[in-house]
């Protein structure tokens, strides 16, 4: 053996060696390999073919510490839909009912796929490309479909980090420029700008200062330039966080996401402090409990509980593939599951405390606006003097007072009584206007906040490291497993990512961008996640089997995980996640796919169906997501795409060599890595074999030849199975 060799640089080394028969040959003295029997791949004068990736596993990047892993898991799954989309979510469906159905999922589909991710992703050491190639090679696509899915989502949700940049800056002036509405002088004269009069101002500065929106999907309306500017910023972010890999992502998850939790404690205390918390956190949590029954609502809490976790989009699995063999993933999946449904009934608190403080206001201005109309109906004799109670007095007129003016009124001007527009003023229907877009609804009530711009900076500040987090998680779903397959250089292939992202995310910026945004999150994206968190399941827990996974877990963590995984694995989650996506299939057949679209005639929205050619192009990117997994599934199956399993490495330590032979049966789809003991880390694209169970006999040890079954000249250590 020659002495630059790795065998003899580290003879006396306790460090675990991979090595390939290619690396070991090629730095032997020549010798006719031709003739030598360690051409056990058949090929006359050739060297001995390696797979792609059989590289050393010290060479794989690794986290700093168990706590940079955690907050990068935490910044990934916590992300802006926990802030609105879950508030939102829960007073649309229910109040504290939708936390039933949200409760029930996150148990039997959220927490057991989180674990499974986190534990194959570990073990295997991988992105999902590899990850997937490698637990079953006919459904290897599956990978493929999770960048794609990633890729669709991070070119919209960098759009909502560009809004939030737009906001951020906008936030340093005081009054805040979307507390009044805008006047424009005619002469001597001030005219209030007409949309924004009809609507309100917050609506106004978000349709047409920020998005400067069209009337349809239809109408382009050409490049929003302010908005293309903040995209262009949010790119550079996330670049310049991502390009390094784990060692720059790594360092801003500390900030990222310990930052928002900071900024969430500060909201709430000031929230509980306002006239009308305690208002708007009882309308959050009084139930309807129709709406437990309602399909509807269970849908849209899968769906919640898949964006909430990341699963599907290969993120989870791209951060544990950095992790030691020996981390316990069970734990990871428990905490990080806990923390983020903690987050989002933290933010669902914080926004319904200041929400109600803000209905409170609304409503007392309803009362003065509508006492006014009355007194003006009084003074010219429409209304008689006989109907309002003695007691109430217009100086210091309560909501109590004027619903029961309303009252008296409405009973005995019944026939007329629509034609005096007078409204109702009822603090549940300013709760049920619900919590829409953060740049509407919150932006609204931080404008009636004493030193409102420091609560939007601090706000907005929030959003982007929110979103920051996200991206990083969703940038590695996409680079992990490309750099991992193919081994294209690191840095630049990022940097490359981040520039063609910029530019196809221009669709987003135009004047219609933001209905290009609602066709990728709420259909591009759904269904295809839905799809490949299905298989996922279905490869771990049917094909490869939940025994023998069951099994590698018990030997990779040291203990033996608790017997609900292996049902809900098994029979409960691919069962509930099927009835769920046939009930969204159903759903868009009923009902057509649309958007809400801002009419500026109007002032109002206006909810319209997508036409033909964005039908068109929405069943594509649905297609495209999905299509490498029968694509894969078919070359495969009739061998007209290698699954890289004929492959051969060698692993020592301290001298002693072991050599795994990966499996070349051709129907055998059941094979997953084994190490020698749970520290150990395996190479990092395993050699396959079949899982022979506890006891039994390795074919390595029942060859005849004591040298191996190919006579490779190296003593194999008579290792029993239960040791690898």
């Amino acid at each position: 053996m020659p002495k630059n060799s790795k065998v003899t640089q580290r003879e006396h080394s306790s460090e675990h060696v991979t090595e390939s028969v290619a690396d070991l040959l090629a730095l032997e003295e020549p010798v006719d390999y031709k003739q030598s029997i360690l051409n056990v791949a058949g090929e006359a004068g050739g060297k001995q073919k390696v797979a792609e990736g059989e590289l050393d596993v010290e060479d794989r990047p690794a986290w700093n510490s168990k706590l940079q892993y955690i907050l990068a898991q935490i910044g990934f799954s916590v992300g802006l839909g926990n802030i609105w989309r879950f508030p939102y979510l829960c007073q649309k469906n229910g109040g504290g009912a939708y936390l039933v159905p949200y409760l029930v999922l996150l148990i039997i589909i959220g927490i057991p796929l989180f674990f499974l991710e986190l534990a194959v992703g570990q073990r295997i050491r991988r992105g999902s490309i590899g990850v997937w190639h490698y637990v079953c090679p006919r459904l290897g696509g599956i990978g493929f479909s999770s960048c794609i899915v990633c890729l669709f989502v991070g070119l919209y949700y960098n759009v909502i980090i560009g809004w939030s940049i737009f906001y951020f800056f906008k936030s340093f002036q005081y009054p805040l420029p979307w507390s009044e509405c805008p006047v424009a002088r005619n002469g001597t004269v001030a005219v209030v700008e007409p949309e924004c009069e009809k609507s309100s101002a917050t609506t106004y500065f978000w349709y047409r200062e920020a998005l400067d929106i069209s009337n349809s999907i239809s109408e382009s309306g050409g490049l929003n330039w302010k908005m293309t500017l903040c995209l262009l910023v949010a790119w550079s972010i996330v670049g310049m966080a991502v390009v390094k890999g784990i060692q720059s992502s790594g360092k801003v998850m500390y900030f990222s996401s310990l930052f928002p939790y900071v900024v969430l404690a500060c909201f709430l205390v000031r929230g509980l402090l306002l006239r009308g918390a305690v208002d708007g956190i009882l309308h959050m949590f009084t139930p309807k409990l129709d709406k437990m029954l309602d399909p509807q609502v269970w849908r849209e809490a899968a769906t919640q509980v898949f964006f909430a976790l990341g699963l599907g989009f290969g993120g989870v699995i791209a951060f544990s593939s950095y992790n030691k063999q020996d981390n316990n993933c069970h734990f990871d999946a428990a905490l990080v599951s806990f923390i983020n449904f903690f987050t989002s009934v933290l933010a669902t608190l914080v926004v319904f405390a200041v929400l109600g403080f803000k209905a409170n206001i609304m409503n007392e201005k309803c009362v003065v606006e509508n006492a006014e109309k009355i007194l003006g109906y009084l003074n010219t004799d429409v209304l008689s003097r006989a109907l309002i109670p003695p007691h109430v007095n217009f100086s210091h007129l309560t909501t109590k007072d004027y619903a029961e003016m309303y009252k008296v009124i409405k009973t005995v001007k019944e026939d007329h009584f629509s034609a005096l527009g007078l409204d109702p003023c009822l603090l549940e229907d300013e709760l049920d206007k619900g919590t829409g877009l953060a740049f509407i609804a919150f932006t609204e009530a931080m404008t009636h906040f004493p030193a409102s711009p420091f609560w939007s900076v601090m706000f907005f500040l929030m959003l982007i490291n929110l979103g920051l987090g996200s991206m990083i998680g969703t940038m590695a779903g996409i680079t992990t497993p490309i750099i991992d397959t193919f081994k294209v250089p690191k840095e630049m292939f990022t940097v490359g990512c981040c520039v063609f992202a910029f530019f196809v995310g221009l669709l987003f910026v135009q004047r219609s961008g933001n209905y290009f945004v609602t066709m990728f999150d709420d259909y591009s994206a759904t269904l295809p996640l839905t799809v490949i968190v299905i298989l996922e399941n279905v490869a771990v827990a049917w094909i490869y089997g939940t025994k023998k996974f069951m099994q590698e877990l018990t030997e990779m963590l040291g203990f033996r995980p608790y017997r609900f995984y292996f049902y809900m694995w098994k029979f409960v989650s691919p069962l509930c996640m099927a009835v769920l996506t046939t009930a969204s299939i159903i759903q868009l057949g009923v009902t057509p796919p649309g958007y809400s679209a801002w009419i500026k005639e109007e002032a109002a929205e206006r909810y319209l169906y997508f036409p033909n050619w964005a039908m068109a192009l929405l069943i594509t990117l649905i297609v495209v997501a999905v299509l490498p997994i029968p694509v894969v599934f078919v070359l495969r199956h009739f061998h007209l795409l290698s699954d890289g399993s004929n492959t051969l490495s060698v692993s020592y330590k301290k001298g002693r060599m072991m050599k795994d032979i990966s499996n070349l049966e051709e129907n055998d789809e059941t094979r997953f890595i084994l190490s020698k003991v749970p520290s150990e880390a395996p190479s990092p694209m395993p050699t396959h074999r079949s899982y022979l169970g506890p006891g039994s006999t390795s074919p390595l040890e029942t060859s005849g030849n004591p040298n191996g079954r190919y006579g490779s000249g190296y003593l194999l250590a008579s290792t029993p199975e239960s040791e690898l």
